[in-house]
């Protein structure tokens, strides 16, 4: 079963938050209900993680994985009575906490497209700049300038 960044998403939203080992047990279990495979978390969360589609956030000190700005959270087939198998009790994690952990994850993709010269990646984190201060209270103008001013010059130098 391979699972996408708004599957995972979606699960993930059913609970406000989940671990990586709750997070497995319900794709496991979304799997076997759905009599597909288990997927291959790793990649999947390391592609949703890039995307900002899932984010790390410390909740009462602990690490959860929580659905991000870029997001459109779905349920993966066999996903539907995920909230009612496992004994998770919902999350509420706070949207500005979440938002300075996406600031930092954010600050770093940025800082690596720049030194790569990644035009495309610049401009993918730019689009994502405006998600994020739609999901959680951010201001990114900031950054947003930082990209501008990047991209102004690798149009210079192309």
């Amino acid at each position: 079963m391979d699972v996408s960044a708004d599957e995972l998403a979606g699960v993930l939203e059913l609970f406000g938050g989940l671990t990586r080992a709750e997070l497995e047990r319900a794709l496991s279990e979304a799997a076997a209900r759905s009599g597909a495979p288990e997927p291959e978390l790793g990649p999947a969360l390391a592609a949703a993680r890039r995307s900002f589609g899932v984010v790390v956030v410390t909740h009462d000190g602990t690490s959860l994985y929580v659905a991000g700005p870029t997001a459109f959270p779905t349920l993966p087939e066999g996903g539907e009575d995920l909230r009612h198998i496992l004994s998770v009790d919902p999350r509420d994690v706070e949207r500005a906490a979440a938002a300075d952990a996406v600031r930092g994850r954010y600050d770093r993709a940025v800082r690596a497209a720049i030194r790569a010269g990644d035009g495309d990646r610049l401009r993918e984190l730019l689009d994502t700049s405006y998600d994020v201060e739609a999901w959680a209270p951010a201001d990114f103008e900031d950054e947003r300038d930082r990209i501008e001013d990047a991209l102004a010059g690798l149009e210079e130098d192309g």
